[in-house]
């Protein structure tokens, strides 16, 4: 019975890498999203004071590094000032520099890490972001339209493109048994339960050689855990029970190999998106599989979809949580709320859900 349960993971995985070019040509061809809060707009001419918070162990970095410094010397705008992160600072008092410097667009070169963290700065400011992906999965570029293998594309748009406004999404984690506490901004989607396993548990070296299908490897190895009990309160409604896999707080919905996870979920909408995934066996993860890629509109007793502005997770035991990718510990009780409208990015010309 278990041999025939990883062989049906097994085929799962390979379907899955099969069928993300099929995704992505999908997507571009019938998938729009609008934008609720408002159109893109300039951010009008004249000289730009620009500044990057830089990841310098990112693969293209010093080539990103290159052509922003030759396009801002081009346009006659003065040298853009580089901060680099650090494995102690992952950008945090880089992108406070890049404010108190006075930067009109401060640029994310880096991972989804980077942009993250660029972004918790920047929330509630005038001080655009633009977005220069050079990490593995780069989930808030591709939520923005940006094609994230096109560099000079997206120094574009983030020297001279629109701009616009998105919402953000904070997590506060607290546990009990260690006493420590945390909170975190987050962009595209945060999660508590399997989903932060395999975040933890993917292999550096499979990420680098295969990028984001390492994560399928992962998620292959952790499909056969046990479900564990929960309560979930909604927008301060009472607690409900639950026994589930994981839960995913989304911001928006797509994610690598063309996969609108959510396709409900709006970037700009003030609201999050609640999945909440129970399957029992390898079944259920194949049925919501289906669902997701064919975009099946029938209910699934496993997958349970909600929207509200807050949820509160309560745990008997730590769980593991991530956010946009990254580990961010374990928890026994976390909250997620939505700031609507909060943080300014920069994006193509005009690009509106497109």
């Amino acid at each position: 019975m278990r041999d025939w349960l990883l062989y049906l993971v097994i085929a799962g995985a390979l379907v899955f890498a099969a069928s993300s070019w099929w995704g992505v040509r999908r997507l571009k061809v019938k998938h729009t999203r609008r934008a609720v809060w408002e159109e893109t707009h300039s951010p009008g001419p004249g000289r730009q004071k620009v500044a990057v918070v830089l990841n310098p162990i990112k693969a293209k970095s010093a080539e990103a590094r290159r052509q922003i410094e030759a396009s801002c010397a081009a346009a006659g705008w003065p040298a853009p000032r580089i901060f680099e992160t650090t494995a102690e600072d992952p950008g945090f008092s880089q992108a406070r520099a890049a404010v108190a410097y006075g930067a009109d667009v401060v640029l994310a070169g880096g991972g989804d890490g980077t942009v993250r963290v660029v972004a918790e700065v920047l929330a509630g400011t005038d001080t655009a972001m633009g977005v220069i992906p050079l990490g593995t999965a780069n989930l808030l570029a591709r939520n923005v339209h940006l094609e994230v293998n096109d560099l000079p594309g997206n120094v574009q748009a983030a020297l001279f493109g629109h701009q616009r406004f998105i919402d953000t999404a904070r997590i506060t984690l607290e546990n009990s048994l260690t006493g420590e506490s945390a909170q975190h901004t987050f962009l595209v989607i945060a999660g508590i339960g399997m989903d932060a396993e395999v975040v933890s548990d993917t292999l550096d070296g499979l990420k680098r050689a295969v990028g984001w299908l390492a994560y399928t490897e992962a998620g292959a190895r952790h499909l056969l855990g046990r479900r564990k009990k929960v309560s979930i309160a909604l927008d301060g409604q009472p607690e409900q029970a639950r026994k589930i896999r994981s839960v995913l707080f989304a911001n928006c919905g797509l994610i690598p190999g063309g996969i609108d996870f959510i396709p409900q979920a709006m970037i700009d909408d003030g609201m999050l998106d609640v999945v909440v995934m129970s399957p029992r066996s390898a079944i259920g993860w194949l049925a919501m599989y289906t669902k997701i890629v064919l975009k099946h509109k029938k209910d699934l007793p496993v997958m349970t979809y909600y929207r509200c502005g807050k949820i509160t997770i309560r745990c008997p035991e730590p769980m593991p949580t991530q956010v946009d990718g990254d580990p961010s510990g374990e928890a026994t009780m976390l909250t997620v709320e939505v700031d609507p409208g909060s943080l300014l990015v920069r994006v193509k010309d005009g690009t509106v859900g497109r």
